[in-house]
């Protein structure tokens, strides 16, 4: 195995995925997503239909939900409702979706199991673990583990601490959501199969955060998002 991705079942995660395959060739790629206490398990689904896809294997990790469940974080067991607006609406600093330290500790993991697939065999190269934070995410610092300061901490202490068997990839790190998704379109990434919304629902609800940011995105390269909403305004949409 050459990259390990990590596949929530949305856009983004989903783009990595597929600029992994078009670089190595699904024979050489790999998925792990985590079920850590989130309210929906749609984002789980839909990964195993896109890695079905792709024709690669995908690792499913249960974490014990008492880690992120009844904190302040919107998206986990016991958190409050998600927010309705865009993200311009929400007030400034950490977003009320911030899981505490989520990423770190999936990257870490992650980076464990990229390790041992890569020990299976010692004449394999270094594997790379593909994470798909833009930069959108980092703006404000709605979500200190999608920063560049972040992410380049965690690519020293990932190569160092797995004898440098394992390298960070972030593809996305200084792309908009707009241009992130102009890199899929032209490799054709099952945006079909992917969802965003915070709520889970089917279809999308349309009015939260993720969901207006993924419409505007698709709306600035010209074509329509190919999943369903529920509801959504033109007025939301716009920049």
């Amino acid at each position: 195995m050459k990259a390990l991705v990590l596949l929530s079942g949305g856009l983004d995660s989903t783009t990595c995925l597929g600029m992994a395959v078009g670089r190595h060739g699904p024979e050489q790629v790999g998925a792990v997503s985590f079920a850590y206490g989130q309210k929906h398990a749609r984002e789980l689904d839909l990964g195993e239909q896109i890695a079905a896809y792709y024709n690669i294997e995908r690792q499913v990790i249960a974490l014990p939900h008492e880690v992120f469940a009844g904190g302040s974080s919107t998206l986990v067991e016991g958190g409050p409702a998600n927010p309705t607006g865009s993200y311009a609406d929400l007030p400034p600093g950490v977003s009320p979706t911030y899981v505490p330290y989520r990423n770190g500790n999936l990257l870490s993991m992650a980076a464990a199991v990229a390790q041992k697939a890569q020990s299976r065999n010692p004449f394999e190269s270094v594997v790379e673990l593909w994470f798909g934070a833009h930069a959108e995410d980092a703006e404000g610092w709605a979500y200190p583990d999608c920063t560049p300061e972040f992410i380049g901490s965690m690519a020293n202490a990932i190569y160092v601490g797995t004898y440098h068997a394992v390298r960070l990839v972030t593809p996305l790190e200084w792309l908009t959501k707009a241009q992130v998704v102009r890199q899929g379109l032209a490799l054709d990434v099952p945006y079909y199969l992917t969802m965003s919304c915070y709520n889970g629902t089917v279809p999308a609800c349309g009015k939260c955060p993720t969901c207006i940011s993924r419409i505007a995105a698709f709306k600035d390269n010209g074509v329509d998002d190919p999943i369903e909403y529920a509801s959504f305004t033109n007025a939301q949409i716009v920049r």
